[in-house]
């Protein structure tokens, strides 16, 4: 098989998924790219921090002196490349309207990255009491550096924005804080938020391998000096297989033959197996209060990488800011899918409209306009959200809905699935064996990377295997429309002392679906089985992130916790469908069923267990959801 190399650049497109050449629909980009060069003088400067520290920064200023501009700041670690004044990117501002909008536009390399000076932190932790003058971290730096651009940037109107997505909606995220008073709107979008509870790295304590070993292959070593050039050194893995090759090494094996010394931040990763203080310390949840700058969080439902940062960063803001201008917007996007492309269509779900143009157009560009320029007076509610299954959009005062009201989804006997509970009866159960010699797969697609489709691919692959349990309901005679959080509650016993346990929730479409014009055709849309959202909990963790406890061998325990949230139609002739298992293979880590150090696991410690799920009386497991009727 051909081998595959990974380099930092091609991860920051597949992974980060923003990329300067992804940034705007490439129709647009050979026009935007011509009048960029015709109408803005690009200069490049080191900005000085208080403690000393320069940071590159390329700002794109507009030749027409007529007018004066805001500032829109984008805070990056993947390079604003290309490096040289006579050299412009392709695209710049948050998508195409912006270009011809005009603004100033500065893109910074945060500290220890490319051309910026200093020493990289992974998410630096943020100071929150006063600070000296070598006390600094990303709000300060955010702070110092509008202060600069403001001073000595002619043709400014005084005031600025900050946006970014992924690592650099973090940055966005952080700017709030001890926000400059020139800052006026700030826009994180999929912000890294929680890298423990529910972001990239770990979900409830499980740890994503497959995107976090491929990612930081390149993102994770150390630059030494300030460089335009690329300054990692390649690891090359010599198959696509990527549910063999981890079933192969253990995290020993992974260490000694590819990572070695060269990445520092993986040994920290997985050092800190707790939410400790190394986590705790990263999320800026807990300091988003005193928010003064007009904010628009935007997320995607199917953003594999990070979801839950857009919907804690809202809800953080509304709980402790009465009164803060705070919007949000989630559409059916993957990592980014907002920022480019037209937004119709994700894997073999198909919208019906161009959901990112509309976005663009109407929220982002008007947002920024308003607060940054003071032009027209956008009527942007306080939540947006686009509906799938119905595919529209709605739109709220707040999220969850007032509207929606508290309602089960209840796992039955014979592979019931019902929102009335079971009477109470005996201590009915399934189970299944759990063999972490044969996990089960998250995909049907063998790659080196995450497949991101998965957030909607077909369950069918996995409904047919032993170690999955599935429960589904009658086939719907009226549509149901859940929006809001998901709350699972099962009640497990197990052979082992610890388990992973993976819920899924799942829209079957009728046998009578017909294929569309488009799609593949190794697809059957009859009877999909469209995940609609999934996620994972370690058992060990199902009281406290922070202090693991084994499970007891034959007890009966309940394990909760969220799955992140949705806004979804399961339409009339649907059914709704939850599965339930214990691995989700290699996108997350093999659990050993057993209480222990799983980073120092050997092969003869991954050992098989029965799980049990409960499904009656005062044990019957259930997910509690948000119903709009």
């Amino acid at each position: 098989m051909k081998a595959l190399r990974i380099y930092f650049t091609i991860l920051i497109l597949s992974i980060a998924g923003y990329g300067i050449s992804c940034a705007q629909p490439s129709s647009a980009a050979g026009s935007d790219a011509e009048y960029i060069r015709e109408h803005y003088t690009k200069i490049e400067r080191m900005i000085p921090m208080r403690d000393g520290v320069r940071l590159f920064t390329a700002i794109y200023i507009p030749k027409d002196s007529s007018k004066e501009y805001p500032i829109l700041l984008n805070r990056t670690p993947y390079t604003v490349s290309p490096y040289g004044e006579d050299r412009y990117r392709p695209s710049i501002g948050p998508s195409a309207p912006f270009v011809r909008e005009g603004y100033i536009f500065a893109y910074q390399d945060i500290r220890g990255r490319w051309m910026s000076e200093g020493e990289f932190v992974d998410a630096r932790p943020y100071i929150p009491n006063k600070k000296g003058k070598t006390d600094v971290d990303e709000s300060s730096d955010t702070y110092d550096t509008i202060e600069w651009l403001i001073k000595n940037i002619k043709g400014n109107n005084g005031k600025a924005g900050i946006y970014g997505i992924s690592y650099p909606g973090f940055y966005a995220t952080c700017g709030i804080l001890d926000s400059h008073p020139a800052l006026k709107a700030a826009s994180p979008q999929a912000p890294v938020t929680d890298l423990f509870v529910g972001d990239d790295t770990y979900h409830n304590g499980a740890f994503f391998l497959l995107g976090n070993f491929t990612f930081y292959a390149g993102f994770g070593q150390v630059r030494p000096v300030p460089t335009s050039t690329p300054y990692y050194r390649p690891i090359r893995f010599d198959t696509e297989d990527s549910y063999g090759f981890f079933l192969e090494n253990t995290y020993a094996d992974l260490k000694e033959k590819y990572f070695k010394d060269l990445v520092p931040i993986w040994d920290e990763m997985i050092r800190h197996d707790t939410y400790d203080e190394f986590w705790q310390s990263r999320t800026p949840l807990p300091h988003l209060k005193r928010v003064k700058p007009a904010v628009l969080t935007v997320g995607g439902w199917y953003d594999a990488e990070d979801l839950y940062g857009p919907l804690k960063t809202y809800a953080a803001i509304r709980a402790n800011n009465p009164g803060a201008t705070n919007h949000l917007v989630m559409g059916p996007w993957p990592h980014g899918g907002w920022a480019r492309g037209n937004g119709d269509v994700f894997g073999n779900v198909h919208f019906d409209s161009n959901t990112s143009e509309y976005y663009r157009e109407n929220i982002e560009l008007p947002f920024f306009n308003y607060h940054l320029k003071g032009k027209g007076r956008p009527e942007i509610p306080g939540v947006t959200v686009f509906e799938t299954g119905s595919n529209r959009w709605q739109t709220y005062d707040a999220w969850p809905p007032a509207s929606a009201t508290d309602a089960y989804l209840y796992l039955g006997s014979g592979n019931s699935l019902s929102f009335d509970k079971a009477p109470e009866a005996g201590g009915a159960y399934d189970e299944y064996v759990s063999d972490p010699a044969k996990p089960t797969p998250y995909t049907t697609v063998s790659a080196m990377r995450p497949i991101r489709e998965y957030m909607v691919e077909d369950q069918r692959f996995a409904a047919s295997r032993p170690d999955v349990l599935v429960y589904r309901t009658p086939v719907l005679d009226e549509n149901v429309t859940l929006s809001g959080p998901l709350d699972v509650e099962l009640y497990v016993s197990t052979t082992g002392t610890d388990a992973d346990f993976v819920v899924k929730l799942i829209d079957v479409y009728p046998d009578t679906t017909r294929n569309r014009a488009d799609t593949p055709p190794h697809i059957r849309l009859s009877g999909f089985q469209q995940l609609v959202r999934g996620d994972v909990i370690r058992a060990k963790f199902r009281n406290s992130l922070s202090d693991p406890q084994p499970l007891t061998p034959g007890e009966v325990t309940k394990v909760a916790f969220e799955l992140r949230d949705i806004a979804h139609t399961f339409k009339k002739g649907h059914r709704i469908m939850v599965q339930v298992q214990s691995a989700w293979f290699p996108l997350v880590d093999r659990n050993p069923n057993r209480f222990m150090y799983i980073f120092e696991a050997r092969a003869s410690d991954y050992r098989k267990a029965v799980h049990r799920i409960y499904l009656d009386g005062g044990q019957q497991s259930r997910i509690k959801v948000k119903r709009i009727k």
